[in-house]
């Protein structure tokens, strides 16, 4: 159709070379107290996510490729070389012994080349009865090694922090992380920094619509005395249709991609294990407009007692295709 992409297979192509994304619609992926220094009220908590509709208007683009709807797990899918992907994500979580709490982050994701991925994450939070924080940002690297479709595709994720201990956005779950963790005030959290680095292992595979994907990670505090540290995360999922529509519409089945993730820690290099982790699992559904609009919604419910109850997330995203050829058409250069 025209103006429509339609989606065949993906693969990753030598440099030079644009990756298709393919058909099946699957792609890539208690204390109270005066408010403290941050980012001021909780109308100021959305401002990060405004950014993604200050972007829309100023490059009016179409993308039509399909998004995943997980929310933790990733696919062996990367970003189209030379586009930008905007997203807004925010968690509500319950809080036993603390107050409740809305995190919410901002990705900036580039297509470095058709094997690199880099990202950009601004995280936040509002703590109910108690602050809003900028607790911190993190910078994401994605390597995929091979170029062709395997029946394992795997790709090399690395991933630097810098955020505070009152960070909330609960974006892995890894070591002995617990709820519990996060009951302390917000004047108590924001003293404590973390320095770490993250890797993972992304395994995927899309078979007969189907998507499959395993992620093994392990995460290292940079600070002196710090132990290595596990978790995991599973995905699967699937479009409600295989065949596109003849025609552009916003509610078509193929449009609508469901799925279900479970994610939890695996304890730490000097007590390996269940013992003292918390583990969630989440159905996650995600709504591709053909306007290039994806909306995400994921209830995450814990499987122990030491999770949260609920984790409610949800996520808006745009892709700009082509972001280094507006920018370069904006200051007068070449492409």
């Amino acid at each position: 159709m025209a103006g429509q992409r339609f989606h065949f297979p993906r693969l990753l192509p030598c440099a030079g070379t644009t990756r298709i994304k393919g058909l099946p619609a699957i792609s890539r992926r208690g204390a109270s107290g005066p408010r403290k220094q941050g980012w001021g009220s909780i109308a100021r908590t959305c401002f990060l996510g405004s950014l993604v509709f200050l972007l829309s208007s100023v490059f009016h683009a179409q993308s039509f490729a399909q998004e995943s709807p997980y929310i933790v797990t990733y696919d062996h899918y990367l970003e189209e070389p030379r586009n930008l992907e905007v997203e807004f994500f925010s968690t509500a979580g319950t809080q036993r012994g603390g107050n409740g709490f809305i995190a919410f982050w901002a990705e900036f994701e580039y297509g470095a080349t058709a094997w690199w991925t880099t990202e950009i994450y601004l995280d936040g939070q509002t703590t109910f009865n108690d602050s809003t924080l900028f607790t911190g940002f993190r910078w994401e690297n994605r390597f995929r090694p091979l170029s062709r479709e395997h029946f394992i595709n795997p790709v090399i994720y690395i991933e630097y922090e810098q955020i505070s201990e009152a960070d909330k956005i609960i974006k892995e779950v890894e070591g002995h992380d617990v709820e519990s963790d996060q009951a302390e005030s917000n004047s108590v959290l924001r003293q404590g920094y973390n320095h770490e680095l993250e890797f993972k292992l992304l395994l995927s595979k899309t078979f007969k619509g189907w998507n499959v994907a395993v992620n093994p990670l392990a995460t290292k505090n940079l600070s002196p005395n710090n132990p290595w540290e596990f978790g995991y995360a599973l995905g699967a999922s699937r479009p409600l249709a295989l065949k596109a529509s003849p025609h552009r519409c916003n509610f078509c089945r193929e449009n609508f991609i469901a799925g279900v993730e479970m994610y939890g820690g695996l304890g730490d290099a000097g007590s390996l294990g269940l013992h003292d982790t918390s583990q969630y699992l989440a159905p996650v559904a995600a709504w591709n407009l053909p306007s290039g609009w994806t909306l995400r919604l994921s209830p995450g419910f814990g499987l122990n007692d030491n999770s949260h109850r609920l984790l409610l997330r949800w996520g808006v995203s745009r892709e700009f295709p082509g972001f280094t050829e507006m920018i370069n058409h904006m200051f007068g250069g070449r492409d």
